[in-house]
């Protein structure tokens, strides 16, 4: 007769199959759930330690990635990575734009200078290889591909070949060149005026060329040729070789209306024409993309009419950043999140308690940028609204969107490959995004400054680089300094995440005041640590004291 605990242990054994044989994997790891039954991270059952893992790790990734034949780092010639072999292809349409725009968040948030070092070099290489010459019809625009990949020049179009420009992307590029540039100033390094220089000439290109638009032209178009001025073609939705004039419509100019916005307060360029730009877009989104909710394409490797969730939430964000320009932009951003839901939400895991979202219409995939973007825009608009319906599914997608981040760091589009656009620039950007809308989503235990008004030119944790260098504020000990930040502007306001209340705070090494308005700071106790804010009304030096 068999012993009793022989029979234990043969059920435990049995249960334990049993159980590994439900248990379901996405991607590269194995679905992790709470109590009821609802998705969390793969790597820790806080959200705040698994995004902060993640984002570090897709981060070292990148910085650690392979060169190549033509010794540039391999993300400079390609859009998928591939641990084998070289991927055929090169870059994506918007890669080096969303690599700066993620990494301009994440510099504040880690402190690493290598972070800037390699914006720099993003910058500095695609400004001297990828602009259309000064000559042509749209000029001092950017190439958004490399025709000859290993060639080191970004010369065309993945899809419609050499010479065509996306001039959507280069109201990105645009953008990201006037925060390279904030970054840099503080150094009184005299090359960095060309970053200011090329952005005014970006900006100066596509307000030449705005047209006042309708239903099926947007004010400027999603291809052209550089130096004829032709629009390109897309085919038609219904997968025929019918080619039809649809690159003539995009709806991605958050970025370039936002860099029109950005070179008037800085009263750089042209700003008049700046202002009509502005004007003009802003009219025309109103008119046609919001009220139809007609999004278009954005995807340089799509050569059909397609409606991406990238630029209708994307121009959400941007109502919410300047609800001035919206009456009712409560309503305006609700309608462009339920357009998301209606045609591009994706219920696969919703067992998990989760619906995540798919990247366009033509492609019906649930993409881990797409969903993770979802997840943080639907988390300002909680924040903003007091609405708080939305908030369970926000942070469980940015949960579902961890299990695309291998061990290694290496990060793959569900069911497709490991894009450098998806899986890095646009997507670390979405969790520093999402820790700032909800602090109790950033990393307990951790200093971290989670967003600046302002472009955050040095960040210095634990007064390491104060040290380095033997620098010493006036009257302040480097050793007993717990944070020290430099902002470009000297007004604005800064919301830190921190495991303690500071001593003290000195801006321009004078003490601030704690209160709730004007200069001054603020201290919200959380259950771990608190959230710290800074209010500058003139200065631009912060120091928090241990």
């Amino acid at each position: 007769m068999l012993p009793k605990l022989f029979f234990v242990m043969l059920f435990v054994s049995l249960s334990s199959v049993l159980f590994a044989q439900k248990t379901e994997k996405l991607l590269y790891h194995n679905i992790k759930t709470d109590k009821a039954g609802n998705i969390v991270s793969w790597y820790d059952a806080n959200p705040g330690k698994s995004f902060d893992h993640v984002i570090n790790s897709v981060w070292n990734f990148w910085d650690t990635m392979r060169r190549d034949y033509n010794g540039i780092p391999y993300y400079m010639n390609h859009q998928v990575w591939n641990g084998n072999f070289n991927d055929p292809r090169g870059i994506g349409g918007d890669q080096f734009a969303m690599a700066l725009s993620s990494w301009r968040l994440y510099y504040p948030y880690s402190g690493n200078e290598k972070v800037k070092i390699n914006m720099y070099f993003i910058t500095d290489y695609y400004l001297s290889h990828g602009m259309s010459p000064a000559t042509c019809k749209w000029a001092n625009l950017p190439f958004p591909y490399n025709c000859f990949i290993y060639s080191g020049y970004y010369d065309g179009d993945m899809r419609s070949g050499k010479d065509i420009l996306q001039p959507d992307k280069a109201g990105s590029f645009g953008l990201e060149l006037l925060h390279v540039y904030k970054m840099s100033s503080g150094y009184n390094v005299p090359e960095n005026k060309y970053y200011l220089e090329a952005a005014v000439k970006i900006a100066n290109t596509l307000c030449a060329h705005i047209k006042e638009g309708n239903i099926n032209y947007s004010p400027l178009p999603f291809k052209v040729n550089a130096y004829t001025g032709a629009t390109e073609l897309l085919r038609y939705h219904d997968f025929t070789n019918t080619w039809i004039d649809t690159a003539g419509y995009t709806t991605n100019w958050a970025p370039t209306m936002q860099l029109f916005l950005d070179l008037i307060s800085m009263r750089k360029g042209d700003t008049a024409t700046y202002r009509a730009g502005f004007n003009n877009l802003l009219t025309w989104m109103k008119t046609y993309a919001m009220k139809e909710n007609k999004w278009g394409p954005f995807f340089e490797d799509v050569d059909w009419w397609s409606e991406t969730q990238i630029n209708a939430m994307t121009f959400a964000r941007f109502i919410m950043e300047h609800r001035e320009y919206f009456p009712d932009w409560k309503n305006d951003v609700q309608k462009i999140i339920n357009w998301v839901h209606q045609t591009l939400g994706n219920d696969n895991w919703k067992k998990y308690g989760v619906s995540v979202t798919n990247e366009q219409t033509i492609y019906k995939m649930p993409g881990e940028s797409h969903t993770s973007r979802q997840g943080a825009d639907e988390l300002l608009y909680v924040s903003l609204s007091g609405d708080s319906t939305l908030y369970n599914n926000a942070v469980r997608q940015l949960c579902w969107a961890t299990y695309s981040v291998d061990f290694d760091g290496k990060n793959r589009f569900p069911g497709d490959e490991p894009w450098l656009t998806d899986g890095y620039g646009d997507y670390v950007r979405h969790y520093l995004r999402a820790m700032d809308a909800s602090p109790v989503l950033a990393p307990p235990g951790q200093d971290h400054i989670l967003s600046s008004t302002s472009v955050i030119e040095q960040a210095d944790y634990a007064g390491h680089l104060l040290k380095f260098y033997g620098l010493d504020f006036e009257n302040v000990d480097s050793n007993k300094v717990k944070l020290y930040y430099h902002t470009y502007d000297t007004t604005g306001m800064e919301r830190i995440r921190l495991t303690k209340k500071p001593s003290s705070i000195l801006l321009d090494y004078k003490p601030l005041a704690e209160t709730k308005t004007g200069e001054g700071f603020e201290w919200q106790p959380m259950d771990s640590g608190g959230l710290l804010i800074v209010r500058r009304l003139n200065g631009s030096r912060v120091v928090l004291m241990k």
